[in-house]
């Protein structure tokens, strides 16, 4: 048993990162992320989108988020959330009425929720949904991330002036303004990397050197 709570903020504050970097890495908004580290479930509106931003958040910070979950779910989630209480002196007829209605409520939540996490996760974002950040809001440059990769950026060309070299660490999010970039990779297979909030596809190469462009991606030489 582990502070949920506490110690998603100490993963966060040691990285040096601050609350308004994770929102734009995540993009879930930043009151969610402070109800997160400050174990305030509530504030969500459905205990599916405290489960999928919990996963999200603890993934980017390099822990494991399913571990997270099943934690929320051990102590919070048969607390949280319950239905309305059912007035003793209403009909028969009206409590059956109001049970169909609350679990076809939370049948719509929970559905709604579902499309939300899997559109962030392959890369869309929901315009009418309040807790997903707009599209327009989203990084510029190079961000990326990972563990155990070895990454050279240098602006432009192979020639081109080094921007970052080095071997990524778990938790570890770089950002690299620009909008051209050449890349040397090594064991890419845990690298994520986007350009301008954009997700950016690597061949599948143990090592490979690539030019970026926000219209494209091509093998360098």
């Amino acid at each position: 048993m582990f502070e949920l709570g506490i110690s998603l903020r100490e993963a966060r504050t040691r990285q040096g990162l601050d609350i308004s970097q994770a929102e734009l890495a995540t993009k879930i908004r930043a009151k969610y992320l402070r109800a997160l580290e400050e174990e305030h479930f509530d504030v969500l509106p459905a205990e599916t989108y405290v489960k999928g931003f919990l996963r999200t958040y603890a993934d980017f910070l390099g822990l494991d988020g399913q571990l997270y979950v099943d934690e929320y779910e051990s102590r919070f989630a048969l607390e949280g959330f319950v239905d309305a209480p059912v007035r003793r002196s209403a009909p028969q007829h009206e409590l059956s009425f109001e049970r169909r209605a609350v679990v076809l409520a939370l049948v719509g939540v929970s559905a709604l929720a579902a499309l939300v996490i899997a559109a962030w996760k392959f890369g869309g974002a929901s315009p009418s949904t309040p807790n997903v950040i707009p599209s327009q809001t989203a990084p510029k440059g190079l961000v990326f991330s990972g563990a155990g990769t070895y990454v050279e950026v240098r602006h432009a060309t192979a020639s081109g002036k080094v921007l970052y070299e080095g071997t990524l660490q778990a938790g570890d999010l770089n950002a690299l303004a620009g909008q051209r970039f050449w890349i040397r990779i090594l064991h890419p297979h845990h690298l994520r990397l986007t350009l301008n909030g954009k997700a950016v596809s690597l061949p599948a190469r143990a090592s490979l050197k690539v030019i970026v462009t926000p219209t494209s991606t091509s093998v360098a030489r």
